[in-house]
């Protein structure tokens, strides 16, 4: 199920079919030190990843982490809505697939769910989290509008992340 679009890319739910893709992105090393490791090392790990991350979340919320599409259909990451333990506040989260960095996708996404946030769900403060050293996701916070406010460890993890916000 489509979400929205931008002039380069589809930003869509996830499915069951996208899980060999999530093996390999959420098995990257940039996603493994920045994200942390979720003990996905199988496609059934992967559908298992798919079933109760985001397809429970649209069940529960109405929206969650979606997969991002070039307008061809090829898959280059996610970007999308989560609402974690820990933040009083719904978060922005994204990861684009290492051969997709670089080119303004990230961005173009994030913006674009932020909108959709905004506009579609009627969100007044969004939050977003990332690694302390992760200076391209922070730039990319930044580029949109997000504001740093804190340093904060979230239940069950050990290391700090920046926390930003976003108000309307």
């Amino acid at each position: 199920m489509k979400i929205l679009k931008t002039p380069r890319l589809v930003v869509r739910r996830l499915v069951l079919e996208d899980a060999p893709f999530i093996l390999e992105l959420v098995n990257d090393p940039a996603w493994l030190h920045y994200i942390g490791d979720k003990n996905v090392h199988s496609l059934q790990d992967a559908r298992d990843y798919i079933r109760k991350g985001p397809l429970d979340m649209y069940a529960r919320l109405g929206f969650g982490l979606y997969m991002v599409t070039l307008k061809t259909g090829i898959r280059i990451g996610l970007c999308g809505l989560i609402k974690r333990d820990g933040l009083e506040h719904v978060d922005l989260g994204f990861a684009l697939h290492e051969r997709y960095r670089g080119r303004g996708y990230a961005r173009e996404a994030a913006a674009a769910v932020l909108e959709y946030g905004r506009n579609k769900l009627g969100l007044k403060r969004i939050l977003a989290i990332t690694a302390p050293d992760n200076q391209r996701s922070i730039q990319l916070l930044q580029n949109i509008g997000f504001v740093y406010e804190q340093n904060l460890t979230l239940p069950g993890q050990s290391n700090a992340s920046k926390l930003f916000t976003h108000m309307q």
